[in-house]
């Protein structure tokens, strides 16, 4: 009787295994069509067609209802800036565990998507999905802007794009009201009054407040210098460093043209 339970247990692992690699959606929601490789997921899903009535759990900063409680405690981060979840390599911190498991990705290397018509694998599902375009001939960015023509992958970012052309600024920082189109930008510019610094350098510890500032730090420690003069060579960690150097290239240029055309229009 163990032996079976142990066997049902591994064939049941491989045969989600099979489904990620595969990208087999088996399960389809009735009300909208989405598609789910697995029942728990279709079920989570369909909360989302149930009529607010049945949503309990309310959010008092924003309003937006819930079906779960636990759905709520997680939406509240939004607002808290809460980050329970910090990768162990870069010490970025995320809301959610799923998106820190997507994220260490970047670190392992693992592509758990594959494509089963060519055999290329990929970090996320989302990428697997553009890059089957070119198996199907089908538009890999459907989204396309009235405005400019840009095109996007998903109708989410196309609607964030939009907001370059309205100018809106849904997002306001209650401390001093400045406004910006993206979410995450309020959540990094709410740090200036906080004083927060979730980005851990792990080999010596020091703190930054932008995820950014702490890439162009790790570099200190990797001796990485990226960013290259096309005209003498040198190389800078920082891109900044790079735009500095090159004003000595620029004046030592306007200063040759100068005496260039000083000796051209002095009198003999």
């Amino acid at each position: 009787m163990g032996l079976y339970y142990t066997w049902s247990v591994v064939s049941t692992g491989a045969r989600f295994q099979a489904k990620i690699h595969t990208g087999e959606k088996r399960y389809k929601c009735s009300q909208c069509g989405k598609c789910f490789s697995l029942g728990k997921y279709l079920k989570s899903h369909q909360g989302i067609h149930i009529v607010s009535e049945t949503k309990l759990y309310k959010c008092s900063q924003c309003g937006q209802s819930f079906n779960q409680e636990k759905a709520l405690l997680v939406h509240q981060r939004i607002h808290t800036g809460e980050k329970l979840y910090e990768c162990s390599q870069c010490g970025k911190c995320f809301s959610q565990r799923r998106n820190l498991n997507t994220h260490q990705r970047i670190h392992t290397g693992a592509n758990p998507y594959k494509c089963y018509q060519c055999g290329k694998c990929f970090s996320l599902e989302n990428y697997l999905k553009r890059h089957q375009g070119i198996h199907t001939g089908a538009e890999t960015k459907p989204y396309k802007c009235s405005q400019c023509g840009k095109s996007f992958y998903q109708e989410k970012w196309l609607l964030v794009h939009q907001r370059i052309h309205t100018r809106e600024k849904p997002y306001e920082c209650s401390q001093c009201g400045k406004c910006f189109s993206q979410q995450g930008n309020l959540m990094n510019h709410w740090r200036i009054h906080t004083g927060e610094k979730p980005y851990k350098c792990s080999q010596c510890g020091k703190c930054f407040s932008q995820q950014g500032n702490l890439m162009s730090h790790w570099k200190i420690h990797t001796g990485e210098r990226p960013y290259k003069c096309f005209q003498c060579g040198k190389s800078f960690k920082v891109a900044n460093y790079l735009k500095k150097h090159e004003r000595i290239h620029n004046d030592h240029m306007k200063g040759s043209m100068l005496e260039m055309f000083q000796l051209v229009t002095s009198p003999e």
